[in-house]
């Protein structure tokens, strides 16, 4: 939770570093990929009724903690052909020449409470 919390306070001065950092994101990118074999194999989501046009990826954080090296967390949903969606907290390590610098940690989110500032 410490994690979580830690990404959602610190993530608005990390917006200002996403014009540099590699783009990982985006539906049928490499984040959403490894998320996706990831809940695959916990038996979370299958082909099947997966609506793959619904797929959200939105980075919520980037930082450099290297020479070309960036830590990246992003929030990755999957849309089954009901409605019904899956959301994941995912970090990994990229480069401009390489996504899967590390591979992408998976951190399921079993309750969205939505704006705590609404």
């Amino acid at each position: 939770m410490r994690l979580l919390a830690s990404l959602l306070l610190f993530s608005t001065p990390s917006l200002l570093a996403f014009a540099g950092s590699p783009d990982c994101g985006g539906p049928n990118g490499y984040v959403a990929s490894m998320t996706f074999v990831t809940l695959k194999n916990a038996g979370l989501v299958v082909n099947e009724t997966t609506d793959f046009a619904k797929t959200k990826v939105v980075r919520l954080a980037s930082e450099k903690i290297g020479k070309d090296l960036y830590r990246q967390i992003h929030k990755v949903t999957f849309t089954d052909t009901l409605g019904n969606t899956i959301a994941a907290i995912t970090m990994h390590d990229a480069s401009h020449t390489e996504c899967s610098e590390t591979s992408v940690e998976v951190f399921v989110v079993s309750k969205d409470l939505g704006n705590i500032n609404e």
